[in-house]
């Protein structure tokens, strides 16, 4: 069996192991976790997709995010629309404003701190025009209405959201699959690692940039949907606000960039910390962010590859241990 097909054969076992805690454990309290742990591998992984695959660090994918929810929450709201036609809608809106972004930053030639800084002044213009307008509830908010319904995208337990997730979280992971095997993604990569010489052997970097883009986009936009389902409640601050876009970024450098399962660590890894920082410093608030801050910081002097590289790290301070005995 190939490689590829080794990647392919262990999607398939992570989403049947995964589809099956439901069946195996009514614990609201694992059932939570896992799905919150998916919801996160998920924005993790469409961070990813543009940062780890592309090269292009984005600070504001909650640009993003809070797109594909307002357009989720106000399609239901204001437009009367079904919760399962307004996905699509919210997936293709979020798409559409990273096209958007993406067509300005890329066609002047922004990239590195620069493409960063422009994605976060982007999501904060968002979130000022959403507590400006009155059709995203200003800073009130919006709040959609509970009709516990499947045909309502609203389940009466975590399983039924537990399900969703995970359907998108697959493929957004078999997306990832398709980057690291196919031409695109060859063409992404190239681009990530020298776009001067990509554009010698005739790869167009502005499409591929752009391209990778829009379906990151189109993915965060997909976990903004998800958020409002599962909390039925969305504002400014939490839709644009700056704890999504750390979330996705530090998840996919903990876990590691460029890679399948990259994301999917670091997400657990993640949540797992918080949950024991939630129980030990429960009365500081913020504490968190200084863990997530901590955790970086140890992960890029130590573990430059990630969670996913740790093997590859060990074998090599292992070979390099060797050779100076041999020396």
């Amino acid at each position: 069996m190939s490689g590829a097909h080794r990647q392919l054969a262990g999607i398939a076992l992570f989403a049947v192991l995964v589809g099956c805690v439901p069946l195996a454990t009514k614990s609201g309290v694992t059932l939570n976790f896992v799905m919150m742990a998916l919801y996160a591998t998920l924005i993790a992984q469409a961070w990813n997709i543009l940062g780890g695959f592309g090269g292009q660090f984005s600070f504001g994918h909650a640009l993003f995010f809070g797109t594909g929810a307002y357009i989720q929450a106000i399609a239901q709201l204001q437009g009367g629309i079904n919760a399962w036609a307004a996905l699509p809608l919210a997936v293709a809106g979020a798409a559409l404003v990273g096209f958007f972004v993406g067509a300005l930053s890329f066609r002047y030639g922004l990239k590195g701190s620069y493409f960063a800084l422009v994605t976060l002044a982007f999501a904060e213009v968002f979130r000022i025009l959403a507590l400006s307008v009155n059709f995203t509830g200003g800073g009130v908010g919006l709040m959609v209405p509970l009709r516990e319904s499947v045909t309502n995208l609203q389940f009466a337990s975590r399983a039924g959201y537990l399900w969703l997730v995970l359907a998108m979280v697959v493929l957004a992971l078999l997306v990832t699959w398709w980057l690291r095997n196919g031409r695109f993604g060859a063409y992404l990569q190239a681009v990530r690692d020298n776009e001067d010489a990509a554009r010698a052997v005739g790869v167009n970097p502005f499409r591929v940039k752009l391209a990778a883009i829009g379906i990151s986009a189109a993915f965060m936009g997909a976990a903004g949907a998800f958020y409002v389902q599962v909390f039925q409640y969305i504002d400014a601050g939490i839709a644009y606000g700056p704890a999504v876009s750390v979330e996705a970024l530090v998840a996919a450098i903990v876990g590691g960039m460029g890679t399948l399962w990259g994301p999917v660590l670091g997400a657990v890894v993640l949540h797992l910390l918080s949950d024991l920082t939630r129980n030990l410093f429960g009365e500081l608030p913020g504490i968190n962010m200084v863990i997530y801050g901590t955790v970086l910081v140890v992960i890029v002097i130590f573990l430059p590859r990630g969670v996913a590289g740790l093997g590859l790290s060990v074998r090599q301070l292992w070979n390099a241990k060797k050779g100076g005995r041999h020396d």
